[in-house]
């Protein structure tokens, strides 16, 4: 038997009811958000430096992602050997073998388990081992610090003396540590703080054996509240001219790179207001002056504006050199 519509039912509350059930239905219980599948971005500015004979201490950037960084995983050459909650941005390896190379890499996690690619591979040698040592260094002396800009320090002291030889100098930001330089080192950048804000730090010596030195005496300083990296984070000695080769003219660029402790392997030049290439340097960073020349042109009586900064040893880019003027012909 067919049937025909209640006629107290009126059109207006059977759309009204079809669009309830419809908005209804398209609620998912527990939770409307969709699923995670994007991955973290790649950690970057990871640094490597061997603590002692065996041990190395690894560090890296915060990596970004959509949602949130749980977790970070740390890899010697395939093999996990670490993981670290996603709050943490280094770790010391230890159990490793004297006079030996190691690679290392870093992933980040979400809480999804999507798992982002390797970070770049660094190596690193460990010192040869030294025989019976219960020595300790001496205590680094003559502690000082300059902030630079609102989120970097430059520290430096002078060296410790050991029986056998310092493998690493470790820098410590009240009790906790946070940093690591090769033990012929005697200064190092301290990046990723906060502006306007009072920081204390120290300096431990280590030996090949893992024997600690006494602390140094503490330095206290605060960051600028504003923003900026600091004259320290800089080439210094920045100079530029031109040349003319094959009919083309080129603006040749030499500079010494900051003091960071570690290689700044990557610069970003910019001309005239804008960046115009990034420098790469493959292998082995230069340690003292460096050099590079590129093509600007044919054409002569052309005035151009140049300048560089840095990307630091951890990731972030330093200050601008000086801005150079030059002209073709």
């Amino acid at each position: 038997m067919r049937r025909t519509p209640h006629p107290a039912t009126p059109l207006a509350l059977l759309a009204a009811m079809t669009v309830t059930a419809a908005a209804l239905g398209g609620c998912a219980w527990g939770g409307g958000d969709a699923e995670d599948t994007e991955p973290p971005a790649a950690p970057r500015g990871l640094t490597v430096q061997a603590g002692s004979a065996t041990t190395a201490h690894v560090m890296w950037n915060q990596a970004v992602d959509d949602t949130e960084v749980t977790g970070y995983e740390v890899y010697r050459g395939a093999k996990k050997v670490k993981q670290v909650p996603g709050r943490e941005h280094m770790v010391d390896i230890v159990g490793l073998k004297a006079s030996t190379t190691y690679t290392f890499t870093v992933r980040a996690r979400d809480a999804e388990g999507n798992v982002s690619e390797d970070s770049r591979r660094l190596s690193v040698t460990t010192p040869a081992a030294a025989a019976t040592d219960h020595k300790a260094p001496t205590r680094p002396a003559r502690l000082t610090g300059k902030a630079e800009g609102d989120s970097s320090a430059m520290l430096s002291w002078e060296k410790s003396s050991d029986n056998k030889r310092v493998a690493s100098y470790e820098v410590y930001q009240g009790g906790s540590k946070i940093h690591s330089v090769g033990g012929g080192q005697s200064a190092t950048l301290v990046t990723g703080l906060r502006p306007g804000t009072a920081y204390t730090f120290t300096v431990k010596a280590r030996d090949a054996a893992d024997n600690f030195s006494p602390a140094s005496p503490e330095v206290r300083l605060t960051t600028a509240a504003g923003k900026g990296s600091g004259p320290g984070t800089a080439p210094t000695d920045f100079r530029a001219r031109t040349h003319r080769a094959d009919g083309a003219y080129y603006i040749d660029l030499s500079w010494t790179p900051p003091r960071t402790g570690g290689a700044v392997a990557e610069y970003q030049i910019q001309l005239d207001g804008r960046t115009a290439t990034s420098l790469v340097f493959g292998g082995t960073a230069p340690p003292g002056k460096a050099e590079h020349s590129f093509y600007i042109g044919r054409k002569a009586g052309e005035r151009h504006r140049v300048r560089v900064r840095p990307k630091l040893p951890d990731g972030t880019w330093g200050g601008y050199s000086p801005e150079r003027t030059v002209t073709t012909g």
